[in-house]
């Protein structure tokens, strides 16, 4: 199965590409959505990554399953297996700044644990 990085499109593109199939424009596809309309050609255009939880609203405007769309920004493994931030992102019992708050601490935590994590050949040596 392929995997997010083997696939030839970022998911700006591949959100562009899903709207011009459905012959809708970019305004119409924000207001479903329910984001802005910059914000909306800021992703397209490659230049905005999208939180797994406006994925969602713009999968469920096109139409498409959640999980492509994750599996597209690479939210969900090959195996379709959820990653925290999808997770965090479908639960219905949190708020939207809930899930906010959630997604950037845990976003936090990754980076600063890939900043203090060994160079790959260190890690490994010790096994």
């Amino acid at each position: 199965m392929a995997t997010p990085k083997d696939l030839p499109e970022d998911i700006g593109s591949f959100i562009r590409d899903l709207r011009q199939t459905a012959k809708i424009s970019l305004r119409q596809l924000a207001d479903k959505a329910g984001v802005s309309n910059p914000y909306l050609s800021q992703i397209e255009r490659g230049l905005r990554k999208p939180s797994a939880e406006v994925l969602q609203q713009i999968a469920s405007a096109l139409r498409v399953s959640t999980p492509a769309m994750y599996l597209r920004a690479g939210l969900l493994d090959g195996e379709g297996q959820q990653g925290v931030l999808a997770a965090i992102a479908v639960d219905p019992e949190l708020t939207i700044a809930q899930k906010q708050s959630l997604t950037q601490i845990y976003e936090t935590f990754r980076n600063e644990n890939a900043r203090n994590a060994p160079p790959a050949e260190d890690a490994e040596e010790s096994k």
